[in-house]
């Protein structure tokens, strides 16, 4: 089950990259290096707004 995931993921990751005209290796970049990060750091400051908006709520 777990190879399949794996070869569907780099299949898409494949396709990307034809659509883009860049490398895999590149996209595997963009992807893992810049965005994944990029939206984990969006994602966390999200969370803290949200905690810090329903504490302060919750105070009254």
């Amino acid at each position: 089950m777990m190879d399949q995931i794996f070869d569907w993921c780099v299949n898409v990751l494949v396709s990307w990259a034809g659509i883009l005209g860049i490398p895999y290796k590149e996209i595997n970049v963009w992807v893992f290096v810049i965005i994944w990060p990029i939206l984990t750091g969006i994602l966390i400051s999200i969370i803290v707004v949200q905690y810090r908006t329903i504490r302060r709520l919750s105070k009254g």
